[in-house]
């Protein structure tokens, strides 16, 4: 199996998945519960009221490494599971910030550069404009690189939610 057969996957930021159970949401969580608390468990997790959160054990865990989000709402049928395959709340802020300050950054000189021409002055400053736009694309290489990393676990997270609930994602 690789992430290209994980539900929504390929190259995505955070491959999301939708599914519909016969079981009852509470049914669920307890099945999730249960296959957390096994000693011989591939993954660790947290079940709580409306979502579940699930994580490769720590001692596996490398800075890419990533979770599955789980949130349960109740339907006529039974219930509907949304899963949100990512990284870490760190490493997804980290890359946030990075990607707000180029982005003002871009924003900022080109204003001031633009501002400049129009004024008759030296221009110079908008050379950081093609700099700034190699960094944010690094950035997103960097990215791109770290989820390739982080696949085989994001393999490991799925397969231990699909034989803890026995459904077909």
């Amino acid at each position: 199996m690789s992430t290209a057969d994980l539900p929504g996957a390929g190259y995505r930021v955070r491959p999301r998945f939708k599914i519909e159970s016969d079981y009852s949401v509470a049914a669920l969580k307890q099945k999730l519960q249960d296959g957390l608390q096994q000693e011989q468990a591939t993954c660790t997790g947290i079940v709580n009221d409306g979502y579940v959160t699930i994580y490769i054990p720590h001692e596996d865990q490398h800075y890419w490494s990533p979770q599955l989000n789980l949130t349960f709402e109740e339907t006529e049928k039974g219930s509907l599971i949304r899963g949100l395959y990512g990284p870490r709340p760190v490493v997804w802020t980290m890359f946030v910030f990075f990607y707000s300050v180029i982005g003002l950054a871009v924003l900022f000189i080109g204003v001031l550069g633009l501002s400049y021409a129009m004024l008759g002055k030296s221009t110079v400053i908008l050379w950081l404009e093609p700099v700034l736009i190699l960094i944010f694309l690094s950035l997103y290489l960097v990215a791109h690189f770290g989820q390739k990393l982080g696949e085989k676990q994001m393999i490991i997270l799925h397969d231990f939610i699909v034989k803890c609930t026995n459904l077909v994602i």
